[in-house]
């Protein structure tokens, strides 16, 4: 599956945006779909995943009540709202793609858990 993820750029914090990844190449509704980031100088780490349906998704504590991952198979795009953005939420953004199942539940929240990834998207938040 390839994924194409978009939406990003530069808002002061308090803000919003949306960052959108589309999905081609295979049966998008067979895949759980994550957000990961990276900062300059961090490790990659998980932001947020969703079931092949939308009916299971996790979030990372950080941003938990912030952002809300979603997304629309007919569309085959997986969606993050991202609200009261803050300074430390600067980062390359990028989503991450399984086969949905029991070994995704276990390990969804593992970069090493994806096989297929987006190029990553800046999101910049300025204070």
């Amino acid at each position: 599956v390839q994924l194409q993820a978009s939406g990003g750029g530069l808002v002061q914090a308090g803000g919003s945006l949306r960052l959108s990844c589309a999905a081609s190449g295979r049966t998008f509704s067979s895949y759980a779909m994550a957000w990961f980031r990276q900062a300059p100088g961090k490790e990659r780490e998980f932001v947020a995943a969703i079931s092949w349906s939308g009916f299971s998704t996790y979030y990372a504590d950080s941003v938990r009540g912030r952002f809300t991952i979603s997304r629309d198979n007919a569309q085959n795009t997986v969606y993050l709202q991202m609200n009261s953005l803050k300074p430390e939420d600067t980062a390359v953004y990028y989503c991450a793609a399984d086969l949905d199942g029991s070994s995704w539940r276990r390990r969804h929240q593992l970069v090493s858990g994806y096989p297929y990834w987006g190029q990553g998207t800046q999101v910049t938040v300025s204070s």
